[in-house]
């Protein structure tokens, strides 16, 4: 289930402060030089870098 449209425009990557994007059941952070994935868990999403996933 996608998460409200509103409240992904006021997400933040707690790492960089970019904007999010949604992909799957992850955010995704837009930023260039971060881009960590966040996972989104009970439509919750988990907003820790401890829990991120780095990128490929």
């Amino acid at each position: 289930m996608p998460l409200e449209a509103g409240l992904l425009e006021i997400l933040a990557c707690p790492a960089c402060h970019a904007p999010l994007k949604e992909q799957d059941t992850e955010l995704i952070c837009t930023g260039q030089d971060c881009g960590l994935a966040y996972p989104v868990r009970d439509d919750i999403p988990v907003l820790l870098v401890d829990e991120a996933r780095r990128p490929e």
